[in-house]
């Protein structure tokens, strides 16, 4: 369970910025909730929905906690001797490019809070540590700077044989894990069961593959023909490839996963040598004799494509209690699709175990949704220096009653932009 998660000097992310899932002490609803007696206030949020203009950093935020996704999952065993730290730093000032980038993150494992984060230049991990809180007293389990470690009593294990493993440009977490820790591959599990949506067009291709990867849920049929897609069945159907069309895929795929191994958020890898057979999906419509008339994905609009895939992950997180995130929800959907995603979440009855949603949006008629309270609201605006800045909607006054759309709307909560920019085009000639 996040409780979490804090970021500095990524992207135009300069200032450390903090998005909390912990529920604050407001009169809202408090049917959502989930109980969590790790948390300070005894309870978190099941959803944290971001607001924000335009590059004002929104997906930036997303980015963060896929980089350090990726960091932790992939910096020992794809890294390369001398290679350095692939890390993006805030621009537009000199001093950022010299310092390091942060990432940390509160979250709980098996009942127990645990503190984990890094510190990393171009060069190297600078430092990293893991506290654990049983009982809310905080136990060190490791500490890094440098090639220096210190370890806790309560971090069991071959700790200084692995440490012994560790280069400069991978964290040790992410070693331990490779190496069977016991422990610490229950945390490198925890960042592994983070999925994400990131596409904001998802084409034909790209939903064909997430799909193999996924398989399709009949849950998420149900979901779509309830908000009148009018799909009703699918079916996979494996076509063979010609040797023309797989030799040219061949020296195709070889370039992706050169590009997708850079990509921090890179979610998929080919298999260069599985591509004798293509996987195609086709979905039924009832045609007027009551018939089922089956079409290609391309067919289906960009907002189903979208829906398939991030219902599929949807349910899987909802199955497994863990976190997703979606960058912008809103794309291509209708916004009673985009509250019934979020009430899936915000809903004790179909989120028994406690999966949590991270997701940005333009939509603000969600801000007026019953499933949400003011402590899920965020905003993202830039400061004059170019900066992005994070804050909840429980930083501003509010009363529970309020129409925080129209409030949003009339910039009373910043994050949206004040200029007519079509004033500065002039009076046409």
């Amino acid at each position: 369970m996040l409780l979490r998660f804090g970021v500095s000097n990524h992207l135009s992310i300069r200032d450390p910025q903090v998005l909390s899932f912990t529920a604050s002490s407001l009169r809202d609803r408090s049917e959502g909730l989930i109980e969590c007696t790790a948390a300070p206030n005894g309870s978190v949020v099941p959803a944290a929905v971001i607001y924000g203009a335009n590059a004002s950093g929104k997906t930036n935020l997303l980015d963060a906690l896929a980089t350090m996704r990726a960091m932790i999952l992939r910096s020992h065993s794809r890294g390369e001797p001398g290679g350095g730290v692939s890390r993006r730093s805030f621009a537009l000032d000199g001093n950022s490019s010299g310092a390091p980038s942060r990432f940390d993150v509160d979250f709980v494992i098996e009942g127990v809070r645990h503190h984990y984060g890094f510190e990393a230049s171009d060069q190297a991990y600078e430092a990293e540590w893991l506290y654990a809180f049983p009982k809310s007293h905080r136990r060190t389990l490791f500490e890094r700077e440098g090639e220096e470690y210190h370890f806790g009593r309560g971090l069991g294990g071959p700790n200084k044989t692995i440490a012994s493993l560790t280069r400069t440009n991978s964290l040790y977490v992410s070693a331990a894990a490779q190496n069977d820790h016991e422990q610490l591959s229950k945390v490198f599990a925890y960042f592994r069961s983070i999925r994400g949506v990131r596409e904001i067009d998802i084409s034909g291709v790209v939903a064909s593959m997430r799909l193999a990867e996924e398989s399709i849920d009949r849950r998420v049929l149900g979901f779509l023909g309830r908000i009148g897609t009018g799909i009703v069945d699918f079916r996979r159907k494996e076509t063979e490839v010609p040797d023309y069309a797989r030799l040219f895929r061949r020296d195709l795929v070889t370039a992706t996963n050169r590009m997708l191994k850079k990509m921090s958020d890179a979610s998929i890898e080919i298999d260069a040598d599985s591509d004798d057979t293509d996987v195609i999906f086709e979905f039924a419509h009832r045609g007027q004799g009551g018939e089922e008339v089956f079409f290609d994905l391309e067919m289906e609009s960009a907002g189903t494509r979208r829906l398939l895939v991030t219902l599929g992950l949807a349910f899987r997180a909802i199955d497994e209690g863990v976190a997703l995130y979606v960058d912008e929800l809103d794309a291509s959907l209708h916004t009673q699709a985009c509250e019934a995603v979020l009430k899936l979440f915000c809903s004790p009855e179909t989120n028994p175990k406690g999966a949590q949603l991270i997701a940005t949006t333009h939509d603000t008629n969600l801000l007026n949704s019953p499933a949400l309270r003011r402590d899920q609201l965020w905003f993202t605006d830039k400061d004059d220096t170019g900066a992005t800045q994070l804050y909840p909607l429980t930083d501003i006054r509010t009363r529970k009653g309020d129409n925080f759309e129209k409030g949003y709307l009339q910039g009373r909560y910043g994050a949206v932009p004040f200029d007519d920019p079509i004033s500065a085009f002039g009076t046409p000639r």
